[in-house]
């Protein structure tokens, strides 16, 4: 269970909400409005106030790294600090059965970066995300680079992950999508956020 007791970031409202494991969340709402913010501050990568609670432990009780290898952040575009993916997942990950259903191959792992499209990169940023078990994943726009088929195998991945338990908090425009994983959908706006109904 993840969760949030008014947490204060920039100039929106205080938001609160909780999210059990086994449960995903979508949350819209306009471009700037404050998504990915959002989705960072519960990762503890912005400045923020309030606060959060993961299994009853508190945010405060942890350091950065600590909190952050249980509540992952997944950007739209991810960051890369070595030349080959392979590079950014632990020795022991079994990374091969979740590249291989995410229409990828072995040899996307050892391929630079830089010769990676962007859908690909996409892919492998969720994978490397979910190759130490943490247990939640905060996905900012999982599929915006994506055909129908490829977002369809990301969706399959999201569903096993909430089989595992975790909570999902997924940021999306693609309201079919909300509609397809969420258990409950949010609307964030300069108002705060509001459950969509």
């Amino acid at each position: 269970m993840l969760r949030i007791d008014h947490l204060k970031i920039r100039n929106l409202p205080a938001i609160s909400f909780a999210v059990a494991g086994g449960e995903c969340v979508c949350i819209q709402g306009a471009s700037g409005t404050g998504k990915s913010l959002l989705l960072r501050a519960i990762a503890d990568l912005d400045p923020s106030t309030g606060q959060m609670f993961l299994d009853g432990a508190e945010r405060c009780e942890m350091t950065g790294p600590e909190w952050r290898r249980k509540v992952r952040y997944v950007a739209s575009e991810s960051g890369w600090w070595e030349d080959l993916p392979r590079a950014h997942f632990p020795q022991d990950a079994r990374s091969d059965r979740w590249v291989a259903g995410l229409g990828l191959d072995e040899a996307h792992l050892d391929r630079s970066i830089a010769r990676l499209s962007t859908g690909e990169r996409q892919r492998l940023a969720l994978i490397r995300a979910i190759s130490d078990n943490p247990d939640v994943l905060l996905l900012d726009e999982p599929t915006s680079a994506l055909d129908r088929a490829s977002s369809a195998l990301v969706e399959e991945l999201i569903r096993f992950q909430l089989l595992q338990d975790r909570v999902v908090i997924m940021v999306t425009h693609d309201e079919e999508q909300a509609r397809r994983l969420a258990n409950r959908q949010y609307a964030l706006s300069s108002d705060g956020l509001r459950e969509v109904t």
